[in-house]
């Protein structure tokens, strides 16, 4: 098969190769490993199907670019780009989307070299057509421009290339075109900056990341949402929220907040700007964040006590991320009795709510009962019962329910929920106590498909490795719970029959 693939290579490279011949060469190629036809591939035979791009028949455009995906898969990225450097320029610029697509991806493989990146960080041309293909219609072509420049950005020599010299007018070029792409540059801006403050420093000198931030408290409250998306990213490194801070973005966030009550649009942006927020106090500190910062908390406790399902989904979400740490949980408990009525409204949701919405309160739920071993003192552990407490007037019973109706994301939601409080002693006693509970769990017949059998395995584990279980639930339960342990996710018991003389 070698052979016949080499033989036809020949012929594509003489650049008399009739469709039926390149139909056949592209079922020769697949059918030999990449490493066997590399001692065969020349640069010619490449230059040359690269060459029969060049014409106004898709199915020959076809053809070639299913070949060279295969061919080029066996050159090492520095050949690729020290030998097809013009062929690559002229593939960016090709009409076809699949050829910019194989262009592209060839690219991403460069970039990820550390020999033959350099090699593109000195071919300005080439780096100004993956800027132009940001612009591009096919979203894919875009993705990977924005991928293999911020791969680039990750060295002082990429950082140079992009915002020391012309390419940066290439990039404000490029952000003209349309709103969407204007997006897509930031999009890589942000990524860039999120790598360290030396890159954050470029993107901010070059004048980017202030328009960024100029739009998200701007008055068109379409790109605010859009943009607060952005700067949310931003906030997940410590460089980023420095800067942030520094420029008076936070402070900016939370008087819009604070002034959304007025504004007739605030829906559009008000769910981004809380999200922010959360995610804020998550990786910095969520008493210091809900402390200096009061409108949030506040405003996350109007959404969730709202008629809007929309704004109830987002403040459902913020409470679970906040309280998915001790240090949130403790924040929450100092609101005393909004919190736990809240809780109160949140159980309903659950049960009664549409089913993305309800979804979204059972992973809330998990997030906010769940205590790790070492964090479950005395008073946690009575938080944390009080809380499940005021879910329901029958909480373990609702979850039950809701974990026994034929919707599998359901399903293993409430079971998520038993999971987060199985290594709880008072969860464990109130399982105990529910008649057929320990029964159900260890009752495979009731898991119809992998999710759920999953989820209920993964119950099982925090049952069996919780210290207090053995002496909770007795031995034989224990030991149930062990054998279902051992035996797997998905172990089914064999059924032996007897076959009985006469029987039809």
């Amino acid at each position: 098969m070698a052979e016949a693939a080499a033989e036809l290579l020949e012929r594509a490279a003489r650049r008399d190769a009739a469709l039926e011949e390149l139909r056949a060469l592209r079922v020769a190629v697949q059918a030999v490993p990449p490493a066997a036809l590399r001692p065969r591939l020349g640069e010619h035979h490449l230059v040359a199907l690269f060459g029969l791009l060049g014409v106004n028949d898709r199915e020959q455009v076809s053809a070639c670019v299913s070949i060279l995906e295969r061919l080029l898969q066996a050159l090492d990225p520095l050949y690729v780009v020290q030998n097809l450097r013009e062929e690559l320029q002229k593939g960016l610029f090709h009409p076809d989307d699949s050829v910019k697509v194989l262009t592209m991806s060839q690219v991403g493989r460069i970039v990820e070299d550390s020999a033959a990146v350099t090699e593109i960080l000195h071919s300005p041309e080439l780096l100004r057509q993956i800027i132009n293909c940001i612009g591009g219609e096919k979203i894919a072509v875009a993705k990977e421009a924005i991928k293999s420049l911020s791969r680039l950005a990750q060295s002082q020599e990429g950082l140079e290339a992009l915002f020391g010299s012309s390419l940066l007018g290439d990039l404000r070029n490029v952000m003209a075109t349309s709103d969407v792409v204007r997006y897509r540059v930031y999009e890589l801006i942000v990524e860039i900056s999120s790598v360290s403050a030396e890159s954050l420093n470029y993107c901010a000198n070059s004048g980017l990341i202030p328009e960024l931030i100029g739009e998200l408290t701007g008055e068109d409250v379409l790109v605010r949402a859009t943009c607060i998306e952005m700067v949310t990213s931003l906030a997940h490194t410590p460089h980023g929220r420095l800067y942030l801070a520094q420029q008076g973005v936070i402070d900016k966030i939370s008087n819009i907040i604070l002034g959304a009550e007025s504004d007739p649009f605030s829906s559009f942006y008000l769910p981004g700007f809380v999200k922010f927020f959360g995610n804020l106090a998550i990786v910095d500190s969520p008493q210091q964040i809900c402390e200096r910062y009061p409108v949030f908390m506040e405003k996350v406790f109007e959404m969730a006590e709202s008629q809007d399902p929309t704004m109830i989904g987002v403040a459902v979400d913020t409470l679970g991320i906040l309280g998915s740490n001790v240090e949130g949980k403790q924040v929450l408990q100092k609101t005393r009795s909004r919190f736990q009525n809240l809780l109160s409204k949140i159980g309903h949701q659950a049960k009664n709510a549409p089913t993305e919405l309800r979804l979204r309160c059972l992973d809330a739920i998990s997030s906010l009962l769940y205590l790790p071993p070492e964090q479950q003192t005395e008073d946690l552990l009575r938080m944390t019962e009080s809380w499940f407490t005021s879910l329901s007037s029958q909480p373990l019973e609702l979850f039950r329910s809701i974990s026994t109706q034929p919707f599998p994301d359901l399903h293993c939601g409430a079971l998520r929920v038993f999971t987060a409080i199985a290594n709880q002693p008072w969860a464990q006693k109130l399982m105990l106590d529910s008649p057929g509970f320990v029964e159900y769990v260890v009752d495979r017949s009731v898991e119809p498909d992998k999710a759920s059998k999953d989820a209920k395995y993964e119950l099982v584990k925090a049952l069996v490795n919780s210290k207090t279980i053995a002496e909770i639930f007795g031995n034989q339960y224990y030991l149930r719970l062990r054998a279902y342990l051992h035996e797997g996710p998905y172990y089914v018991k064999a059924v032996s029959t007897t076959a009985v003389e006469g029987a039809e």
